[in-house]
C-alpha cells in the first residue's frame, strides 16, 4: 500500500496499521524492518528508515515544526534519518533534522531533538545518553516478529 503512496518500501519490511500524514514519496523503510501498528510518520521532509530498523507503537517521527518567533507560525522542515539496527521504543518522539545513528536505541518516552550517535542508548525528555549498546549487530526484526505475526494472522 505503501509504494502505491510513492514510498519506497522493500518487500522484505513489516509495517503494521500506521498513520503517515504528507507524501508518501519522502518515504524510504529497508529491508527487514519493522514498523507497528499506531507509528505517526509526518513526511513534510524526508524519513529515511534503514535496514533492519525496530519503530515500535505509538512513535511519532515529526519532520515539520511552527516557528514560535515569527507572527504567522510558518511551517519548517528537516529530515530524519534512522539508520541501520536502530531501535525507537514505544512512544517516542523524533524531532525535524534528527539523525538516529547505526545501532542505536530510543527509549520508551523519549524525546529526541539532536542526533542519536552510532550505538548509543538515550531516554529521557529531553533524550540523553544512559548507555552503549553492543555492536555486534546482525538480527532481522521482521523473522523475529515472525511467529507473533502468525500467531495473530497477519502471516
Amino acid at each position: 500500500m505503501l509504494n502505491s503512496l510513492g514510498a519506497k518500501v522493500e518487500s522484505s519490511a513489516f509495517i503494521g496499521k500506521i498513520d503517515i500524514k504528507g507524501k508518501g514519496k519522502l518515504l524510504s523503510i529497508g529491508a527487514h524492518s519493522s514498523i507497528s501498528t499506531g507509528v505517526h510518520l509526518a513526511l513534510h521532509d524526508e524519513i529515511l528508515i534503514g535496514n533492519c530498523v525496530v519503530i515500535n507503537s505509538g512513535s511519532h517521527l515529526l519532520t515539520g515544526t511552527h516557528s514560535l518567533r515569527d507572527s504567522m507560525w510558518p511551517l519548517t522542515s528537516k529530515p530524519i534519518v534512522v539508520c541501520d539496527f536502530a531501535w525507537i521504543a514505544t512512544n517516542s518522539i523524533i524531532l525535524p533534522g534528527v539523525t538516529i545513528g547505526e545501532g542505536a536505541v530510543v527509549g520508551a518516552g523519549a524525546v529526541v531533538s539532536r542526533n542519536v550517535p552510532p550505538y548509543a542508548i538515550v531516554a529521557g525528555n529531553p533524550a540523553v545518553e544512559v548507555g552503549i549498546r553492543t555492536k555486534n549487530l546482525s538480527y532481522k526484526p521482521v523473522n523475529q516478529c515472525a511467529p507473533f505475526e502468525a500467531w495473530i494472522g497477519k502471516l
